[in-house]
């Protein structure tokens, strides 16, 4: 059984960073990947990551800002945050599914959802 739970979100300035934790248990075996919603809009990929291959996905608006990262020692995914801009501001999700939706991140194929985590970037 697959649980994802994720943390770290927050309030920052912008150009502030954050780091936020997705303990991924049962997913081993599947791609993982965070997600982002802001209000009024629809939910979009930011950036997944395939253990088997190493490969990662990320959109180009959070290229060479955003990392994410795995440790397989404690199931954990992770996505560092930096120079945070206000459009970042969302509700972050982590996800959990086959490679091919994680790494085009697609919401469709994702089988295993997190509740969230607030992340608001403002002055």
């Amino acid at each position: 059984q697959v649980q994802l739970k994720e943390s770290g979100g927050g309030s920052v300035q912008p150009g502030g960073s954050l780091r936020l934790s997705c303990a991924a248990s049962g997913a081993t075996d599947h791609c993982v990947a965070w997600f982002r919603q802001a209000p009024g809009k629809e939910r979009e990929g930011v950036a997944g990551f395939y253990t088997r291959t190493g490969s990662t996905k990320y959109i180009d608006s959070v290229k060479g800002r955003f990392t994410i990262s795995q440790d397989n020692a404690n199931q954990t995914v992770y996505l560092e945050m930096n120079n945070l801009e206000p459009e970042d501001s969302a509700m972050y999700y982590c996800a959990a599914g086959g490679p091919w939706s994680c790494l085009q991140l697609e919401t469709y194929g994702m089988d295993y959802w997190g509740k969230g985590t607030l992340v608001i970037i403002s002055s």
